[in-house]
């Protein structure tokens, strides 16, 4: 809410919020409070605290005070794509949204596969990024499923993990290889769960792609590689992280191996907790989605006792309107659930 009072590469040293609900997980905090800040770090929460002189007041009534969000799915498309999206814009918009840290994708042109890329990439982000940019580095050359990446080089420029991004690994024993490899480096997979020979379509598989005469996708194309990666990271102990889960199986998966033991984590996007196949009927091209909306809604695959990251990786819109349909010709219903305004 302040945030747009103020310059974003303004150092605020002194600084009071007040009549916030304070959300601390890690001390257990959910309370209204107020949070003294001094010289960039929080010195006191407490109830009713009283400005000092000098000191900065904002007034936080109506808002969540929290620690910084970490996005663990981004697209800043840097280098390549600048008319879409850039290191610099692509941080501000995650400021502004309480994001203090993001791991950025590596489906960039060219894509992020050598230590002399990461290192570009790196020094963009320290000169124009305001929040702390983590580079997800690729795990073939140009992904192109073929050959390994330099992963070793890349771990050694920075990055904090490896992935193909929007794009999976066919080869398992390519991908055994750069398990091995992520595992002794001490970095996690992403994995993007899609098996190609049956992802050949544009929605969902079922009755309604069938009435609109669209090519769909079964649900089986995801489970399957959910399958598969979550047995290759088990077999060599490796840390496996799940982009974008969409399928009751996959949950039923992950949530068997983590009981387990598997070194198994995963991730959901909003768009997949509030829209479904329903959304695209009328040939709705604002919701063509990878991975594309199912049946049921993710929300009802998800027990309380059962925890999964939320990714505010929302893919579509992170192209150009000019790409897609208008946003005026967007249903009312999907404006408000993606968080967009006409």
């Amino acid at each position: 809410m302040w945030f747009n009072e103020l310059d974003e590469r303004q150092e605020v040293y002194c600084m009071l919020i007040k009549n916030g609900l304070v959300i601390d997980p890690k001390n257990n905090i959910e309370e209204m409070k107020d949070i003294r800040i001094e010289e960039g770090k929080v010195v006191e929460v407490s109830e009713k605290l009283e400005a000092s002189e000098g000191e900065s007041v904002v007034d936080a009534e109506g808002c969540w005070v929290i620690p910084g969000a970490i996005d663990l799915h981004v697209h800043f498309r840097e280098p390549g794509f600048e008319h879409k999206e850039t290191i610099e814009t692509g941080a501000r918009s995650a400021a502004k949204g309480g994001v203090t840290t993001v791991c950025t994708m590596p489906n960039t042109m060219p894509a992020v596969d050598s230590k002399e890329i990461v290192e570009k990439i790196n020094n963009i982000a320290d000169e124009k990024a305001i929040v702390n940019v983590l580079q997800v580095g690729a795990i073939t050359k140009g992904q192109k499923g073929e050959v390994l990446a330099d992963i070793s080089g890349m771990k050694e420029a920075g990055i904090c993990a490896i992935s193909e991004d929007g794009r999976t690994v066919m080869n398992s024993r390519l991908l055994k290889e750069a398990m091995i490899a992520a595992k002794s480096l001490d970095i996690p997979v992403l994995s993007h769960c899609e098996d190609e020979a049956l992802a050949g379509g544009v929605m969902n598989e079922g009755e309604i792609s069938e009435r609109l005469g669209l090519p769909g996708i079964p649900k089986e194309a995801e489970d399957i590689i959910t399958a598969r990666d979550i047995q290759l990271a088990s077999s060599i102990d490796s840390k496996l992280h799940l982009c974008h889960v969409s399928t009751k199986n996959s949950v039923d998966i992950i949530r068997f191996s983590k009981e387990r033991g598997a070194k198994v984590t995963a991730e959901v996007c909003p768009h997949h907790f509030t829209l479904t196949e329903e959304d695209v009927d009328g040939i709705n091209t604002n919701t063509k989605m990878n991975p594309r909306f199912a049946k049921a809604k993710m929300s009802n695959h998800l027990r309380t006792d059962f925890v999964m990251v939320l990714s505010m990786s929302l893919r579509q819109i992170m192209h150009p309107i000019i790409m897609m349909k208008r946003t005026e010709d967007m249903p009312m219903h999907l404006m408000e659930s993606l968080g967009l305004k006409r």
